[in-house]
Parts: structure tokens; sequence; C-alpha cells
């Protein structure tokens, strides 16, 4: 996490903002090496047409729905891509720090790709499954060089008082509490790519029974 670990103070700081506003936003999260070999094995993996339709819904409720979002996934892990190792050590201190300072029994987690394609989004939800209560913090880290507003795909917070907007830029985490901020995916003008996934408080396989 480069530069990001240097300061327990710090950390104790964006906890505090994490618990109070439900999200944080972490920029620089990797170093420029590791994000540059994870960008290109992003684009490599979407020119080999490895993405496949998001649905919404688990299990038997799984549907592909584009009224509601339209993006194109593929799921990672570091055993199949060895590639993603430096990102998932990375999102391993990341794990090591939520648990010391805030105690959370994380267990698991699961990232995907993701790509929206130009004209894209995802309505407003909850990134909680109402038969499966297994996700903990929400994770979006972002690999759009060079961003500006006029491309889009900002991703909209819904805080209680107040809406926030956080720009898809390049090498940003944003983590949120999984069942309790709703946002949505604002339409992207020029396409939006990103590493997405959820830090789980049982086991992937044990999930679906919660």
């Amino acid at each position: 996490m480069g530069q990001n670990l240097l300061s327990e103070e710090l950390w104790i700081e964006r906890f505090d903002n994490l618990a109070a506003d439900d999200y944080l936003v972490i920029d620089g999260f990797m170093d420029r090496e590791n994000y540059e070999s994870l960008r290109f094995y992003f684009d490599q993996k979407k020119n080999q047409n490895d993405f496949e339709s998001a649905g919404i819904g688990a299990l038997s409720k799984h549907q592909i729905n584009k009224s509601v979002r339209g993006d194109f996934i593929h799921w990672i892990s570091r055993i199949e891509d060895p590639l993603t190792i430096p990102y998932f050590d990375t999102i391993d201190e990341l794990v090591g720090l939520l648990k010391r300072y805030c105690f959370l029994s994380i267990s698991d987690y699961e990232f995907h790709m993701a790509h929206y394609p130009i004209g894209s989004f995802y309505k407003k939800h909850l990134d909680q499954f109402n038969d499966r209560n297994n996700r903990l913090i929400s994770c979006v880290f972002y690999l759009n060089e060079n961003w500006k507003p006029a491309d889009g795909g900002q991703l909209k917070l819904f805080l209680n008082d107040e809406e926030k907007l956080v720009e898809p830029m390049a090498n940003r985490l944003v983590i949120f509490k999984s069942d309790t901020l709703w946002h949505e995916v604002l339409p992207t003008t020029s396409g939006r790519d990103s590493i997405t996934g959820w830090l789980l408080f049982q086991p992937k396989g044990l999930g679906f029974l919660s």
C-alpha cells in the first residue's frame, strides 16, 4: 500500500472517518509498477472477451437486467490470475488493518473486474442480497487513466444528509459499508474500469447459507 502504511495515526484517522461516514477514499492505493501491471492484465482480459454481462440477485433469483445495470464482469482470484497477486497482497494488508483497528470479523473476500461500456450505469442499490447477509465492506479500485468529469461514471453515495460523488480516478480505492450505504454508478460517456469486491464475514462457500 506504499506510503499509506507509514503512519499509524493516519490509519486511525481514516478508520474513524469510515465509522462516522460509512465510506473512505484512499488515493495511491498501489505502487505504480504493480498498478500498471494490473491495468495491463485488465485490458488483456477485456480484449480476450473474458467478460460477461453482470446480473442482479443471487442464486435462483439471478437475472440480467440492463435497465438496472449494464456492466460486464470477470471474476478473479490470486490462484487463477497470478498477475493480480500484488493487488490481493495489498488487499490483505488492508484487511489486517481493518481487523486491527475496526475489530471486523473478515474471513474471506471475492473480487471481479468490472467494465462499464459507454452509456452504461448501475442504478441505486445496496451491496447485500436479501437472503445472503455476508458482505461487510465493499471495495472499488479504479483503473481509469486521465479521467475527467465529462467522462462520467462517478460513484454516487447516498449519505444520511447529503449525496457524495466519488470520481473514478486511476489508483483510487473507495471502501464503504455493504449493508447500509446505498449507492449508484452514474452513466459513463467514455467507459469505466474497476476491480470491485467485498470483504466477507463468512467464507464464500458458507455465505449462501447465512
